[in-house]
């Protein structure tokens, strides 16, 4: 049963959505200057945004389950699920995530501050009950679903910063959300053009559901890497004393790396090249976001 509690947080979502927010803490802190703070507060404030994001992720992802467990049962990768497999009931995987979700919030709350508790409650308000409604509505889901997942940066932005605003008011912050927000676009249509039979079962209205072609999904992906690339140079914009060449240089290579999958997938649509763009967005993510944190660190102790 217990290994059931835990598949429901989706554990694979709740560590992406906690490095995101590691980043921003970290991007933060070095913008607030590195040894302004005490090392014992920013130990603290570091230990509640990491667990803090991860238990709120963890919970907001357990709700998800509760409200699509219908749709969950239809569709042949999501069927085995604890609430369609009969393994939880509704009633436990709901006051499961709802603990988890408050737990999250208090903690972010009590040893951050209460903007990056008031950021995770938006991010799960808006992924519950504005993304997973619209989802069997329209395909503007995928774009209204990018927020909520480009949010987590802003957490720990806000966690880590002080002022009236905690640090929501400067661009650097805003600048992680823009490429995670483009990220995502390619990042899902490549996973919805795999599965897009499946998506249908479950009734999902994904763009690849009426675009039997896949033309339209494959320029959409092509469009929003483009997108992302430009957007992957604004932090050399907005943080310009900590953020330079050596960055601005991987962010476009690696760009180009996702940008050669999108084109090869609007030139066969196939399946596997869907799979391979999705495996190589995996990839670029948290290789661009390592090399941000490490281009700003370099500042500081260089």
């Amino acid at each position: 049963m217990a290994r059931d509690f835990l598949a429901l947080t989706k554990p694979g979502i709740v560590r992406l959505v906690t490095i995101t927010s590691g980043v921003g803490f970290a991007l933060a802190l070095v913008h607030r200057g590195w040894g302004s703070v005490p090392l014992g507060e920013v130990l603290l404030m570091a230990a509640a945004c990491i667990v803090g994001t991860a238990l709120s992720a963890a919970g907001a992802n357990t709700l998800n389950q509760c409200m699509e467990v219908r749709r969950d049962a239809l569709m042949t990768r999501t069927r085995l699920r604890p609430i369609p497999a009969h393994r939880l009931t509704v009633a436990q995987a709901a006051a499961f995530g709802a603990a988890l979700s408050a737990l999250g919030i208090g903690v972010l709350w009590v040893g951050a501050n209460p903007v990056a508790a008031v950021v995770s409650i938006v991010t799960t308000f808006t992924y519950l009950f504005i993304y997973t409604p619209m989802k069997s509505v329209t395909p503007l889901a995928t774009w209204v679903g990018a927020v909520p997942g480009a949010l987590p940066p802003l957490i720990g932005w806000a966690a880590a910063s002080d002022g009236a605003w905690r640090g929501l008011d400067h661009p650097g912050g805003w600048t992680i959300f823009l490429i995670m927000f483009a990220w995502q676009i390619p990042h899902f249509l490549a996973l919805a053009w795999k599965y897009r039979d499946d998506y249908a079962r479950g009734g999902y209205r994904v763009l690849s559901l009426n675009d039997h072609s896949g033309l339209a999904t494959a320029w959409q992906s092509v469009i929003w890497t483009l997108i992302m690339i430009a957007l992957s140079l604004t932090p050399v914009w907005a943080m310009r004393n900590h953020v330079g060449w050596a960055y601005a240089v991987s962010a476009v290579l690696l760009g180009c790396g996702m940008l050669h999958l999108s084109v090869t997938l609007l030139a066969t649509r196939s399946d596997r090249n869907a799979r391979n763009l999705f495996l190589g967005s995996v990839v670029y993510l948290p290789i661009v976001l390592f090399v941000l944190v490490a281009d700003a660190a370099r500042s500081v102790v260089g």
